[in-house]
């Protein structure tokens, strides 16, 4: 079976986790569609950044959802519709991202990898990019139709008490110490949304992504707040495993009313 073939029950799934972790932030679900749902935005609407949007989205109900296609351009991130597959990754951005070149948007640069060819070769570890559908669809997940799609993983955001819980029951039945959660370099929208909705080639697909490590972004994100992006088959192992963990037979270790 894969990320594609899963039909679960993500809505109810996504709130008996939201509940069980006291988020705040609403559960978000990504996936393909081949046609644009009609009641979510148009990304621009939103915000150019994906990243951004979903941040806004999680937190505030009046966004129903975004989306972007191949039609997607004028008030989008170029970026993020790279790292989504919509447009080829532009030949600047490894001088951009790393030491910036004078005839490179005037010589700016964001100095977040050492040279450009460490930024080529970071980009190149990925693998090719593929959009899970003709267009990328995240919505929250209480907002899900039926049918339900078929949706590729799950995005959270959380303070980091809230988040590293999150990250504890993603372990939970695993025997590999190191793998199963990842802190993956990159660009805010391949954490919640590239790389655990499978759409790079190389991806693990049955490690969660948290972070984001893009200090891009922490304009926009509080100091407190943190992101985690999950694949769907692991989101359905988490949920199996929710009632038989620390976090529902010991919340008050997750949470405890006393600190040290």
């Amino acid at each position: 079976m894969t990320d594609n073939d899963i039909r679960a029950d993500f809505r109810t799934i996504a709130g008996r986790l939201a509940s069980a972790f006291r988020l705040t932030a609403r559960p978000l679900a990504v996936y393909g569609a081949e046609n644009v749902p009609g009641e979510v935005l148009h990304l621009p609407e939103v915000n150019r950044c994906l990243a951004v949007s979903l941040y806004r989205m999680a937190t505030d109900p009046k966004i129903p959802g975004i989306y972007i296609g191949p039609d997607s351009g004028e008030g989008c991130c170029g970026g993020g519709l790279s790292h989504t597959g919509f447009r080829p990754e532009s030949e600047d951005v490894e001088y951009f991202v790393s030491t910036g070149r004078a005839d490179i948007h005037n010589g700016a640069a964001e100095y977040l990898k050492k040279s450009p060819e460490i930024t080529r070769n970071s980009f190149k570890a990925l693998g090719k990019v593929t959009p899970p559908g003709k267009y990328l669809v995240v919505r929250p997940c209480e907002t899900l139709p039926d049918p339900v799609p078929g949706v590729r993983s799950l995005c959270f955001f959380g303070n980091a008490e809230q988040i590293r819980n999150m990250a504890a029951l993603v372990h939970f039945g695993r025997e590999d110490p190191f793998s199963p959660v990842i802190v993956p370099w990159g660009p805010a929208c391949s954490t919640v949304i590239t790389y655990p909705g499978g759409l790079t080639e190389n991806a693990p697909g049955d490690s969660a992504f948290m972070g984001p490590v893009d200090p891009t972004q922490n304009r926009v994100f509080p100091p407190e707040t943190m992101a985690i992006g999950i694949p769907a088959k692991v989101i359905i192992e988490m949920a199996a495993n929710l009632d038989d963990s620390f976090i529902i037979k010991r919340p008050g270790v997750a949470f405890p009313r006393r600190r040290a």
